[in-house]
């Protein structure tokens, strides 16, 4: 099965718009309800045998089972009964909101994800309808459960023979989107390596730098607008609480947030597509991109991005036929590419790539992406001698120098 999500501007009603955002506030406090119970559960079964807390506990009784999804499902069935607001929603919609919670327990047990945590006012921001019927994409409208047809500003053609499995309606700062998964009953066969190589090496001085010398600046979106991001944080400080000149200031943060995620965004995918016309396999770091952000560049690593850029370019890759890689990231700024040899650990002020040994010179960050190269080419099977007899694109000539 091969899926691929659109995502649409919707053009709903006024009426539609109320129901979305009460559709959202209904799914929040399922989520809150469950998470409660949850939460109670658990404390009720941290305490100790033989004392209690002089605060206080929390008392369950010995048989009662672990809420689970399944069981929360079957709860909510029996309330929605008697709930009116909860009858106006979906059934489907509420339960994938408890998966939702489900899913923030696994990742939190698995990849040690923080603890789940209570949502406010506002901060549910989609909802799910995990099924669709057949035809409900036509002339620009999508037909949704319960609400009814919906317009939407169809920016690219919808395959036809593709079936629509999922819909997720998204509130954002500039209106209200539509995530379309659609699917194909196909099996994508994986891209093999072919063609032209080359290898990426990212950074911040130079968002991304190529193994044929080609340098990618970075645009540091946050940090071009980040002291008009202050103004605007500081003006929400001083406006009261709940009033609504909080909630109209509010609003402009949330826009100046969404317009630096999009020019992030809009960046990543040009330079994926730049770097897709050049090559039929490329090859990037694998970096720990969770320790980069601890670090003391942390908040320069985070506006440049990778991880999305990345998942971007390997998006990228798969939609064009280029083969695409990640390889071991460690040392590849301490190793010669022309001879192999290691040189050492390099301050970070130092940009050139100088090499006592053999005498080869050219930027630092280009030297590590051809680095990353060498080791793509032998992990796809392309050896040293490969590229010496010709069979394989061997590395360009860059600002080369006599032996020192």
């Amino acid at each position: 099965m091969f899926s691929l999500t659109y995502e649409f501007k919707l053009k709903p009603t006024a009426e539609q718009t109320t129901i979305f955002a009460d559709w959202l506030e209904q799914c929040r406090r399922v989520y809150n309800y469950a998470l409660a119970e949850r939460k109670d559960w658990f404390k009720s079964r941290s305490c100790q045998i033989n004392a209690c807390s002089l605060r206080s506990e929390y008392i369950i009784p010995a048989d009662s089972k672990r809420p689970t999804y399944a069981n929360q499902c079957k709860s909510l069935t029996a309330y929605r009964k008697t709930s009116p607001a909860l009858q106006k929603v979906q059934s489907q919609v509420l339960q994938q909101t408890l998966r939702r919670l489900e899913q923030a327990f696994v990742s939190m047990w698995e990849q040690n994800h923080g603890f789940p945590r209570f949502k406010k006012v506002g901060t549910m921001r989609s909802f799910v309808f995990p099924q669709m019927s057949a035809g409900s994409i036509e002339n620009s409208r999508i037909k949704l459960p319960v609400i009814g047809w919906v317009k939407f500003r169809q920016s690219r053609e919808i395959p036809s023979d593709a079936k629509v499995g999922q819909v997720r309606i998204v509130r954002r700062v500039s209106g209200w989107y539509a995530m379309i998964t659609l699917q194909w009953n196909v099996e994508v066969p994986s891209i093999t390596p072919h063609g032209e190589p080359i290898g990426i090496d990212v950074g911040i001085s130079h968002f991304a730098a190529v193994s044929n010398g080609k340098l990618f600046p970075n645009p540091r979106p946050f940090k071009k607008l980040e002291r008009k991001l202050k103004l605007l944080q500081r003006s929400v400080s001083r406006k009261v609480f709940g009033s609504n000149n909080r909630k109209k200031a509010q609003f402009k943060v949330s826009k100046l947030h969404e317009r630096i995620a999009n020019v992030r965004a809009y960046y990543h995918w040009l330079l994926s597509h730049n770097l897709c016309d050049w090559a039929g396999m490329i090859f990037a770091e694998d970096l720990n991109l969770k320790g980069l952000a601890r670090g003391f560049l942390g908040k320069h690593c985070l506006d440049a991005g990778w991880g999305q850029f990345f998942d971007v370019l390997e998006q990228c890759c798969r939609k064009r036929g280029v083969f695409f890689l990640k390889v071991n990231s460690k040392k590849t700024s301490q190793i010669c590419p022309n001879c192999l040899t290691e040189t050492g650990k390099k301050d970070l002020s130092l940009r050139t790539h100088s090499c006592h040994h053999c005498g080869y010179r050219t930027d630092r960050d280009v030297a590590a992406a051809q680095v990353v190269l060498i080791r793509g080419l032998a992990a796809v099977g392309h050896t040293v001698k490969m590229l010496s007899e010709g069979k394989a694109v061997a590395l360009p000539v860059m600002k080369e120098s006599s032996p020192l």
